[in-house]
């Protein structure tokens, strides 16, 4: 395919190589000769089908699992104050009891928890995995190189974390709120216990599109245990709000030939939320609730 000067531009700042279609694929064809790529034209709510060939099982930035410290083995309490629901906090009461959470082990060995970050009427919200070391230390997501990444890839297609306007800014925040000690995976038992703050988050925020970066955000927010490979390039939803899925900046840094079809689920991101702006009816002022989880 051709590139316009604007992809291009784009394409280099992500770090991506540029080639025009190669002998063997056709318009539109993925360069690693998988699933096509959505045209940008396409309409949204087509889904393009999944190449069982691209089945990948990304780990995006965790280790493989390692055993919690003896010290932390079931010194945990409850997620929030008897009878406090967080469902009905406010933003600074909602930040309030994350810094407080010893809901699981996590609390035991964080250097402080990971709230998030940006406009609290951001039209997208990105949503990730779990602080690393920078993001434990700074108490801020997605600071280090995988951050660096993220945003290259945010202002690829226009948005920044920095102060602006809704449509332009997002707000990110981790399905986890404290790092898992040495990087390891996320547990079932701490997604679970840390998924209310992240429910909150998005009832207060009201996106129009949620991009989930990685295997445990979106097996988080979709309850899948598909390989991203399966999901990326499907409009999906969560309550209602129109989500995409994607690889993770760390997972793109070791793998950087699959930061092609990060950026084709970019555009198809994009996509979404033009189609939302002028076709979906306007946020309501008040924050909906979020059925609970089964």
């Amino acid at each position: 395919m051709r590139w316009s000067a604007r992809q291009r531009a784009m394409l280099q700042a992500m770090g991506l190589r540029m080639w025009d279609a190669p002998p063997s694929s056709g318009p539109g064809a993925d360069p690693d000769g998988g699933e096509p790529a959505a045209a940008a034209a396409s309409p949204v709510l087509q889904a393009k089908a999944a190449a069982p060939g691209l089945a990948r099982d990304e780990r995006s930035e965790r280790r493989p699992d390692s055993p919690l410290p003896e010290r932390a083995r079931g010194e945990v309490g409850p997620l929030l104050p008897e009878a406090t629901d967080a469902g009905t906090l406010d933003w600074p009461a909602l930040r309030a009891a994350v810094s407080s959470c010893r809901a699981c082990a996590l609390c035991e060995s964080r250097t402080q928890t990971v709230f998030g970050t940006g406009n609290p009427d951001a039209d997208w919200m990105i949503v990730g995995e779990a602080p690393g070391m920078h993001e434990d230390r700074l108490g801020e997501p997605f600071v280090g190189k995988a951050g660096q990444l993220l945003d290259v890839m945010l202002h690829a297609i226009g948005l920044t974390r920095e102060p602006g306007p809704a449509a332009r800014q997002v707000f990110i925040a981790n399905t986890l709120k404290c790092r898992p000690p040495g990087n390891r995976n996320p547990l079932p038992d701490e997604l679970a216990r840390c998924e209310p703050f992240l429910v909150r988050q998005i009832e207060l925020v009201r996106p129009r599109v949620i991009l989930a970066l990685g295997r445990f955000a979106v097996q988080a927010l979709l309850r899948s245990n598909e390989p991203i490979g399966r999901l990326r390039g499907h409009l999906h939803r969560y309550h209602g709000v129109p989500l995409v899925v994607t690889y993770h900046p760390a997972y793109l840094l070791r793998n950087p030939l699959d930061k092609a079809r990060a950026w084709d689920d970019l555009r198809f991101a994009l996509e979404v939320w033009r189609r939302c702006d002028t076709e979906c009816e306007h946020r309501p002022r008040q924050a909906e609730a979020i059925p609970a989880s089964e």
